[in-house]
């Protein structure tokens, strides 16, 4: 009779504790969670602004090409002292006070500037850089959404579960105490079944610490409290990585990774820095004019105002320096080299987590599918077990023992569904083909 209601009682508990359970009412799920970071988490939002000054490098290289239109007013009280030599040379003096003032409009447009045109394509480099980084940060805050995610629902999945093992052995006491009572069992399963409870119990507490952990991480990155989180569904279909071969996600990742692309981009800006340095030894020519208006701006001009018109050309040759156009241009040299190096030592990088989540993906395939098949058989053991108790062929230790093994495979099965989906999402950030159409198919497994 007991053995009946126990395999009740482990039906209900395993029931409550289905990883894949299903959402609770007013959950949110990984869609929500993900637009909501995007317009509270404060590191992408810094990011945003970063990527909006960045756009600003195309405009200011690109001005040293276009003209140059200043206007210049100057107004001055004058009081001069004039000797006037006459007749039989006899001087004359006069002191006159007057308003001088000058009105001129100039215009300076580039015809040749090497350095201009550095400093343009250095613009382009540098908002280009800052746009692949910003691409970046884009790709980051949909990890670290679905990893937070996936972090609080394992969390929550290890709460049902460390609760039903609980409460199977709460269950499981009071069969052995009834059992003592009539003299069916033995002190030893009661002081067995009593120590993993006590252990369950700790369990459970530290399983709810991590739970409100994770929820808090969560909701730092959406910008809201949580209040419950959709569940994974029960069937989760899992693909083979297409394309199958790594050699095929790592041309991707030389062709679209936003980080080695960002620094190709900062190579390309050190690279103009250099030109704009060496610029500093090559001549430079404008077109110039002007346009302006002056009345008694001198002495030599007293009572005269005139209307100057001016179109020319200006040729500036730079002669010395005192070396410090050739120092400078040696700084950019090293510091374009440095951005080489660093693009090696980044691209090396990224090709070797690349190759983690590859191998992780690739894997977890066959482990999911091992795992569905160890918790079938987990639970046909449970059952098992407990017809083997009740001929008298099996002991209540070899049933807690069983249900152990299927609460951690369970936990087991739960982590590297997690984990499939976080690598291939990993995996598509790394070859730089992740997008919010990932997230949204992503999302599509929740409910």
């Amino acid at each position: 009779m007991h053995v009946t209601h126990q395999r009740s009682f482990m039906a209900l508990a395993v029931s409550a504790a289905l990883l894949l359970q299903t959402g609770s009412a007013g959950a949110i799920g990984l869609q929500q969670a993900y637009e909501d970071a995007l317009h509270n988490d404060p590191t992408y939002q810094g990011a945003f602004y970063d990527s909006e000054s960045g756009k600003e490098y195309v405009n200011i290289g690109r001005s040293a090409l276009l003209p140059n239109l200043s206007g210049d007013y100057e107004n001055n009280k004058n009081r001069a002292d004039i000797k006037t030599l006459g007749s039989g040379n006899q001087a004359t003096l006069s002191h006159p006070v007057y308003d001088g003032e000058v009105a001129m409009l100039n215009l300076r447009q580039p015809l040749f500037s090497p350095e201009a045109v550095a400093r343009y394509r250095q613009g382009m480099a540098q908002s280009n850089y800052s746009a692949r980084q910003f691409e970046f940060q884009g790709q980051d805050l949909a990890l670290r959404v679905a990893g937070a995610y996936f972090d609080a629902l394992f969390a929550h999945d290890q709460v049902l579960l460390a609760t039903a093992q609980r409460d199977v052995l709460v269950e499981q006491r009071r069969i052995n105490d009834r059992m003592l009572e009539r003299g069916e069992g033995t002190k030893t399963d009661m002081l067995e079944t009593q120590a993993k409870l006590d252990l369950a119990e700790a369990q459970l507490i530290e399983s709810k610490d991590n739970e409100v952990t994770a929820r808090d991480t969560l909701a730092a990155i959406v910008g809201h409290q949580i209040s419950g989180l959709d569940g994974l569904m029960e069937n989760l279909p899992v693909k083979p990585l297409e394309p199958r071969e790594f050699e095929a996600w790592k041309t991707l990742a030389l062709d679209h990774n936003s980080e080695i692309a960002a620094q190709r981009f900062a190579i390309e800006s050190s690279a103009q820095e250099i030109q704009k340095d060496k610029a500093g030894h090559l001549p430079r020519l404008d077109f110039v004019a002007s346009y302006g208006r002056q009345n008694d701006n001198s002495v030599y001009t007293y009572n005269q105002e005139s209307l100057v018109r001016s179109v020319g050309i200006q040729l500036t040759v730079p002669l010395f320096a005192g070396g410090a156009v050739s120092a400078t241009t040696r700084q950019a040299v090293a510091a374009n080299e440095r951005a080489k190096a660093d693009l090696v030592a980044k691209t090396d990088k990224v090709l070797v987590d690349l190759r983690k989540q590859y191998n992780l993906v690739v894997s977890s395939v066959g482990r999911i599918e091992a795992l569905h098949k160890a918790v079938a058989s987990g639970e046909l053991l449970i059952v098992a077990t407990e017809q083997s108790i009740k001929g008298g062929v099996r002991i209540n230790l070899d049933l807690l023992s069983a249900q152990q093994q299927l609460y951690a495979t369970k936990k087991d099965l739960a982590q590297a569904l997690y984990g499939y989906l976080l690598g291939t999402l990993r995996l598509r950030a790394g070859a730089g083909v992740l997008s919010s159409d990932d997230v949204h198919d992503l999302a599509t497994y929740f409910h």
